[in-house]
């Protein structure tokens, strides 16, 4: 398959020459191909966190490039930025990050409201959405109501509202019991199945073992150390 994310030589600093600077990423080259499913493996502070934020346009590197669908992105103004990350990638947080005094229908459209998309249309896609993921009675209410399980699902409802390419997942299973974590692994099977390129950050070994995963890219101290090529 055609590479859809590609990274070169991409460098990250932090505080960048002060007494505390850090070197989150160190000379990261990696291609991804549309449609896989990869696990980047690592210890916390590895740099994995800091790659998938670059990887989706919510931070530019200090030096390198990112591309996607062979169009450089890591230069863009932010305007064009935004437009690619809201076109393009679709979010699921560690933290969830759903906002828990509005209605879950809220906030699965919440990714939606700078586009020009009509309310019926928006309206269309998130009952569509949350059938699929079998949580259509729910809408209605306030997430603060849901269980865990239930919130997960509306965090990756709101994940696919865009239609995204992409799918991007900061440890997606670490707050989720093994009964969990499996449901949302195997949502995220299916959508890649369909294929949707699934890009998640983890250093659960269910995860990195689950049959979605088609390559591990293992990193330490900012770098890769293993799994960079396919």
């Amino acid at each position: 398959m055609p590479p859809i994310i590609k990274t070169q030589q991409v460098n990250k600093y932090y505080n960048r020459h002060r007494a505390d600077e850090v070197r989150a990423l160190a000379d990261v080259s990696l291609t991804i191909s549309q449609g896989e499913a990869l696990a980047l493996n690592g210890a916390s502070g590895s740099g994995k966190t800091t790659l998938l934020s670059l990887i989706g346009g919510m931070a530019r590197p200090t030096s390198g490039t990112v591309s996607i669908l062979d169009k450089e992105v890591s230069r863009l103004p932010e305007r064009f930025l935004a437009d690619i990350r809201r076109q393009t990638f679709g979010f699921i947080f560690q933290q969830l990050n759903l906002i828990r005094d509005i209605s879950v229908l809220e906030n699965i459209q919440l990714p939606l409201y700078p586009s020009a998309i009509p309310i019926a249309e928006m309206n269309r896609r998130a009952e569509e959405i949350l059938t699929r993921l079998d949580i259509s009675t729910k809408a209605r209410l306030k997430v603060s109501a849901l269980s865990g399980g239930e919130q997960q699902r509306v965090a990756i409802a709101r994940a696919l509202i865009n239609r995204p390419q992409i799918i991007i997942a900061d440890e997606p299973t670490a707050h989720l019991d093994s009964s969990l974590a499996g449901e949302l692994l195997e949502i995220l099977s299916e959508l890649n199945r369909e294929g949707k390129t699934v890009v998640l950050a983890t250093h659960d070994p269910f995860v990195s073992s689950h049959r979605l995963i088609d390559r591990i890219v293992r990193m330490r101290d900012g770098r890769i150390i293993g799994g960079a090529t396919g």
